[in-house]
């Protein structure tokens, strides 16, 4: 039998005051403090994010493993520069002054271009990598997730309070990302060649600067040899983010097992998106492919069946299965926001709340 993909995921994370909660731009000293432990972190756009990446694993317990060992490292590092690395998707802090930009030409570049739009970013999320043998497999892989992408965005939601007060939605961080011109669900690619002309086209009318700009949620990655799914709010635990990644990467597997599905209808898919935005796994999601509003969980399980045969090759059923069970019996970090603020209305409880999730298990 071939050897299944390997996988790798990236997380980003939000750097903040630790008495106020408030975005605090001190990645640069983070990443240096980062690097005397041997800890490679990552600069994004605004300077109270960070980066973590991890290696190329072949089980989902290897990549757990580091997982754990990154954001433990990774908050250390905040912590020896009075910063407190939290796993959420927006700042639910107002920040104490304006969010500042990486001092990175490229991203001085494309804060001139887009304007407040890059300003005002401060959104981390997680890409999960499975690896492809070439572009054809990952455009296969991403037409087969892209009726999915929703319900990878429910299950992981970790962004419902903003600023100080509800949003009314469990991924405020999606509905802000979608502003990006090249952002959201991907349209569905016949051809590697249908793919890098929509690419040319957006690059020559200046909707994107480089490749590197095409944020699409599922896209064959720029840099590696990979399938990228980049649809997910950062997820508010370490299991979260074993879980998104391995249904990931057995979905990538069952797109060269499975054969091709209808094509999910562009406002289909929109409306499939705003949903889970708005109601993460708190409420029902819809079925692409049918339309019908359906809870989350029986849309979980449709998934989860139909990767089964990937699981099992993987030996990663019992896994899936204990934190898909653990997750529908706790919520996700959307669910944990909102049930802290609720409960005195102090955002104090929230950062608190997100605090203890981000180093869950790692200690």
């Amino acid at each position: 039998m071939e050897a299944p993909p390997t996988i790798g995921v990236e997380e980003e994370f939000l750097l903040v005051d630790p008495r106020t909660g408030a975005p605090i731009g001190r990645n640069a000293e983070v990443a240096r403090t980062a690097a005397d432990f041997g800890l490679d972190l990552q600069l994004e756009i605004m300077r109270c994010q960070v980066e973590t990446s991890t290696r190329v694993h072949t089980n989902t317990h290897d990549l757990l493993r580091e997982l754990r060992e990154l954001r433990r490292g990774a908050a250390a590092s905040a912590e020896k520069n009075d910063a407190m690395l939290l796993a959420v998707a927006v700042p639910p802090a107002v920040p104490d002054e304006p969010l500042a930009i990486t001092g990175s030409p490229r991203y001085h570049r494309i804060a001139a271009r887009f304007g407040r739009l890059a300003r005002e970013q401060g959104l981390c999320g997680a890409h999960v990598h499975v690896a492809v043998p070439d572009r054809e497999v990952a455009l296969r892989a991403s037409n087969f997730l892209r009726p999915w992408l929703p319900l990878l965005l429910a299950l992981t939601a970790n962004s419902a309070i903003y600023r100080g007060d509800e949003t009314g939605y469990a991924s405020w961080r999606n509905i802000l990302w979608r502003r990006w011109p090249s952002a959201g669900p991907p349209p569905h690619f016949g051809t590697v060649h249908e793919f890098d002309t929509a690419v040319r086209t957006m690059l020559s009318l200046g909707i994107i600067l480089d490749e590197k700009m095409v944020y699409w949620d599922v896209r064959p990655s720029i840099t590696f040899p990979t399938v990228e799914v980049r649809v997910s709010d950062v997820p508010a635990t370490v299991e979260e983010t074993a879980l998104l990644a391995t249904l990931v990467r057995a979905a990538v597997m069952m797109s060269c097992r499975l054969p091709d599905r209808p094509i999910i209808a562009e406002d289909t898919l929109r409306g499939a998106y705003w949903k889970a935005a708005h109601e993460g796994m708190d409420g029902p999601a819809i079925n692409p492919v049918d339309g019908r509003a359906i809870p989350v969980r029986d849309l979980l399980a449709d998934l989860v069946d139909l990767v089964e045969p990937a699981l099992r090759d993987l030996g990663e059923v019992n896994f899936v299965a204990d934190t898909v069970t653990a997750l529908l019996e706790r919520g996700n970090g959307a669910h944990r926001q909102l049930a802290a603020f609720r409960a005195r209305g102090e955002l104090s409880d929230v950062i608190e709340e997100l605090a203890g999730a981000t180093l869950d298990g790692c200690r």
